[in-house]
């Protein structure tokens, strides 16, 4: 009848996110589908690039960052607290899965935006690098839409 539903062995891949409060991508990695969320955490913030602000010194990292159960787990919290970010990290079996959904909705945003692309509803590619470079791509064609649509809507409207 096949392999056991309960032994984790997903085939596919899964992407992981870091967006800022308007769901723009700030960075996306993939994994293995069987592969526990809380695993992939620090590669994913350490591949936040500086963002520049309107004055001082590029950030680095975000100040603070919203997760759900899925990085509830001692060794994540210390790996953010040794890069200076504020975990707000949903605890197992004390709080409800309601308690983020304000800051979960962005992410969810930025992933839905990511699977409007055709070519990463369904992976098509063999090798993980070329998967990887259009989830890159694709966030950098959201990031280059937005930048568009405020720059109409600033020049639109005159002060």
């Amino acid at each position: 009848t096949g392999p056991s539903p309960v032994d984790r062995g997903k085939p596919g891949s899964k992407v992981h996110a870091i967006s800022d409060r308007n769901g723009l991508p700030l960075h996306a990695d993939i994994s293995a589908a069987n592969v526990n969320d809380h695993k992939v955490l620090e590669d994913v913030v350490d591949g936040v690039t500086p963002v520049r602000q309107p004055v001082g010194r590029p950030r680095k990292r975000p100040a603070k960052l919203h997760g759900d159960k899925g990085y509830d787990y001692r060794a994540c919290r210390q790996a953010l607290a040794r890069r200076g970010i504020k975990a707000r990290i949903a605890r197992k079996g004390v709080e409800s899965s309601n308690r983020l959904g304000r800051h979960r909705y962005v992410v969810e945003r930025c992933l839905e935006w990511v699977t409007r692309f055709r070519r990463l509803v369904r992976r098509y590619e063999r090798k993980a690098s070329h998967f990887l470079g259009f989830l890159r791509l694709a966030c950098a064609v959201i990031c280059f839409r937005r930048a568009v649509k405020l720059e109409l809507l600033t020049s639109n409207n005159p002060k």
